[in-house]
């Protein structure tokens, strides 16, 4: 059959999310008397046109897509591993986990995953949380920020070549997948993780409005945590789940619902198994896009964040409460050495090849 024209644009998905955050703010009744709410028409794509929506959502401006140019690898020597065989985490092979509205299955995903493995000489996989790039694309964001790690933690255990452990690569959003990899998981084990422009700390505001210069952006980024914390929206959308209101933190709600709160152990109960994960891995490096405006504060892109209670003032790692507590090991493993930062000058995923293999000569190739 004929797949039905789209009737939501591309660029309107950049509002869509706000208005599925605020979905519980408005009755049923209320939604089903506007037949033409745009939620209609997006859960109408979701079941019958799969396609047309992972299009939108890889074709809109919130979208962080991996798409840099390929470097000339002609001259690099392969395997640098084998001078140095001693070491095993050298020859560990490589997972990479993709940001929102990007796929495993895309043409710049399979490029880097593809070049990346080829300079060090190992085997390297990008791995899907769904089984085509239509769902791929839309469990990034129509799918759970637990089930996604639950879905990536399964087919890490079913792949026998990741057996022994792994180095982990994430960018933008797939840096939350790999975070909760570790922390519930963890086995097999990550042995250096490169988060690159990632949601690790979480985010307290929507991508391309910085709710801490903006009167409207700040509208927008308190509305979504008024919807955030219950437990319609935690099962509805990924980014709900990371979504971190410092002026909520406080809350019983928070404190029940977030699925973050749960990860930072700063909610109603403290999970010794997730400090306990955290330290099996080696390695923690951490790549801070300077002039990001999609993660924000972008300092939680070196496990920093809002200060509770505000948007304004940006605390550093070494200030936060998950830090000076030990909330969930990060300072037992910054105590251990085991946190190394890095920076890119430009925005969100804005980086090369050469920078990416720098990271792996310096950190993992070494």
């Amino acid at each position: 059959s004929t797949a039905p024209s789209p009737i939501v644009s591309s660029r309107s998905i950049m509002y869509l999310l706000p208005a599925l955050l605020l979905l519980p703010i408005f009755t049923l009744a209320q939604i089903a008397e506007e037949n033409d709410h745009p939620l209609f028409d997006v859960l109408e794509l979701w079941e019958h046109s799969p396609e047309v929506l992972a299009e939108m959502i890889r074709s809109s401006p919130i979208a962080s897509i991996v798409d840099i140019p390929a470097t000339n690898t002609t001259n690099y020597k392969l395997a640098r591993v084998q001078k140095k065989n001693g070491n095993a985490a050298n020859v560990l092979p490589f997972v990479f986990a993709h940001g929102m509205g990007d796929s495993c299955f895309n043409p710049g995903m399979k490029r880097i995953t593809t070049d990346a493995g080829k300079h060090a000489g190992v085997y390297s996989t990008c791995i899907p949380t769904g089984d085509s790039q239509p769902a791929d694309t839309i469990h990034g964001f129509f799918m759970t920020m637990n089930k996604n790690v639950e879905v990536f933690a399964e087919k890490v255990r079913a792949n026998p070549k990741l057996a022994k452990g792994f180095n982990a690569f994430g960018f933008s959003q797939g840096n939350s997948v790999l975070r909760g990899y570790i922390q519930k998981y963890n086995d097999p084990p990550v042995n250096v993780v490169v988060h690159v422009h990632g949601t690790v700390s979480g985010v307290a505001g929507f991508p391309q409005c910085d709710p801490s210069k903006n009167i409207i952006c700040k509208a927008i980024a308190s509305a979504c945590g008024d919807a955030a914390y219950n437990a319609v929206t935690q099962n509805m959308l990924f980014q709900v789940d990371y979504f971190r209101d410092p002026t909520r933190v406080q809350s019983q709600a928070y404190k029940k619902y977030s699925e973050l709160a749960d990860w930072n152990n700063e909610g109603l109960t403290s999970n010794a198994t997730y400090t306990e994960n955290f330290g099996k891995t080696n390695k923690f490096v951490m790549v801070k896009a300077m002039e990001d405006t999609m993660v924000f504060p972008n300092e939680g892109e070196w496990w920093g964040h809002f200060e509770d209670g505000a948007r304004k003032k940006v605390l550093t790692m070494k200030e936060t409460e998950w830090y000076t507590k030990d909330l969930f090991g990060l300072k037992t493993a910054d105590e251990a050495g085991k946190i190394a930062f890095e920076s890119t000058p430009g925005n969100h995923l804005q980086f090369s090849e050469q920078d990416l293999f720098g990271w792996i000569d310096k950190y993992i190739v070494n």
